[in-house]
């Protein structure tokens, strides 16, 4: 059995969580509601105030059912988590000449192209620009947040030289010297 899935998941005042017959898990709480299916390893029982994850014994290796038992228990944290708190992530744009924008539900990038890059946030996730400089990407499902973050970052990712482009908030990228030209 996983260690990890084994401990229950405490839910908070104002989050329900509930088991569907269509064996999914349903969040709802302030910040909005989030789904997610279960495997066939692993079954979800809800009691008043506490979620208990247990391993169904006749399906998988038993190393798997462990692996998933625990990764069901981390998932359904993250979702009561992220409904009550939230998740946010904080990217920044190095460059000289270089910003992005906040339009709505996309995000205006001009990073050195010849046009600028538009990128459409998915739902649940908003996009904020305090400065120029600075990108919060925040919402209820940690994946997506994660996830476009990441693929905003793809879009032009710290160089070693110059250190130009768009890192995580307080990433540290290792610049290498160059050329040098002796004598």
């Amino acid at each position: 059995m996983s260690r990890i899935g084994k401990q229950p998941v405490n839910v908070p005042t104002g989050v329900t969580v509930e088991r569907t017959t269509a064996r999914e898990v349903v969040v709802k709480g302030p910040k909005g509601e989030l789904r997610m299916k279960l495997r066939p390893e692993v079954d979800v029982t809800v009691d008043k105030g506490t979620v208990n994850i247990q391993q169904l014994e006749a399906i998988g290796e038993r190393r798997e059912r462990s692996a998933f038992h625990g990764m069901t228990r981390a998932m359904i944290a993250n979702m009561v988590l992220g409904v009550t708190k939230g998740y946010e992530k904080k990217l920044e744009v190095v460059g000289v000449g270089w910003n992005a924008a906040a339009q709505g539900t996309k995000i205006v990038l001009n990073i050195g192209y010849n046009k600028p890059v538009t990128i459409e946030m998915p739902k649940g996730v908003q996009v904020g620009t305090p400065n120029p400089n600075n990108i919060v990407i925040f919402g209820a499902d940690k994946q997506a947040v994660g996830h476009i973050a990441s693929m905003i970052r793809k879009r032009r990712p710290p160089e070693p030289y110059k250190g130009k482009g768009i890192r995580y908030a307080g990433e540290v990228v290792q610049k290498k010297q160059g050329k040098s030209f002796g004598t």
